[in-house]
């Protein structure tokens, strides 16, 4: 699946012109302001934003900070075009949180390499904190909310961990957020649906509690909130690729 791209410009031929550029390897959404890109960004997933810095009302460089001051966005890569090529220019749009900053007029070869090397590291880390909830290894984020985004659910999954039928909706009320947005920020840093991020969660749980060796098995799974036994050694096993008796098995070898 293409990767979608948010370009932002007043200027519409040069919004065409980028989406032209671009439209061959991605999925491309257009916004002529600040206003137009965020009211995309309630509903749209979105994987890299490009924004001009000089546009009426809010501008790129406002539209940058604010995006990377709220948790529900704070994760999505950011570009800035401008004409301005000063240092202290440079350094102004970085400091905004900007991933990167290119001058106009500018290489399209310059733009797409950009582009491909943001989203290679962003696929990266998603690929990394897919794993995290088994590896509580938070270091790989890209950004100090994200981190504090994941382990706040983390806490919570473990504080509610008996509780069958824990939700998307639990999780987006905890967090402060609707469910599609709650939804499209897990799934843009993790790769993972809510549930799978749960699931996750009580699995980690659940190997801990049969390397402890004092539950049976259907306890374990009562313990770590899945509503049957079978359904529980389905997940285990899709997770570990062993069964939990395997598991048990091979940690008793090692024990010996």
């Amino acid at each position: 699946m293409k990767e979608t791209l948010l370009i932002i410009d007043d200027a519409e031929d040069l919004l065409e012109f980028l989406a032209e550029i671009l439209g061959t390897r991605y999925h491309i959404l257009k916004a002529l302001n600040a206003d137009e890109a965020l009211i995309q960004l309630q509903t749209q997933f979105v994987d890299l934003i490009i924004s001009d810095i000089m546009m009426p009302g809010l501008s790129g460089l406002e539209l940058c900070h604010q995006l990377k001051s709220t948790i529900e966005y704070c994760h999505i890569p950011v570009i800035l075009l401008t004409a301005k090529k000063s240092h202290r220019d440079l350094l102004e749009g970085l400091e905004t949180g900007a991933d990167a900053y290119i001058g106009k007029p500018f290489s399209n070869d310059l733009l797409l390499v950009q582009v491909a090397n943001l989203l290679k590291n962003r696929s990266k880390i998603k690929e990394h904190t897919a794993h995290m909830p088994l590896e509580d290894n938070f270091v790989a984020l890209k950004t100090k909310s994200d981190e504090t985004f994941i382990l706040q659910l983390t806490t919570y999954i473990h504080e509610n961990m008996e509780k069958k039928n824990l939700s998307v909706d639990d999780l987006a009320e905890y967090v402060n957020m609707s469910r599609a947005t709650f939804y499209r920020k897990l799934k843009s840093i993790s790769k993972l649906s809510p549930k799978d991020f749960i699931d996750r969660i009580r699995l980690k749980k659940a190997a801990e509690l049969i390397a402890e060796n004092d539950k049976k098995f259907f306890q374990i799974a009562n313990k770590v909130g899945f509503g049957s036994h079978s359904s529980f050694g389905r997940n285990f096993q899709k997770h570990f690729n062993l069964s939990p008796k395997k598991y048990l098995d091979n940690l008793k070898d090692k024990w010996e």
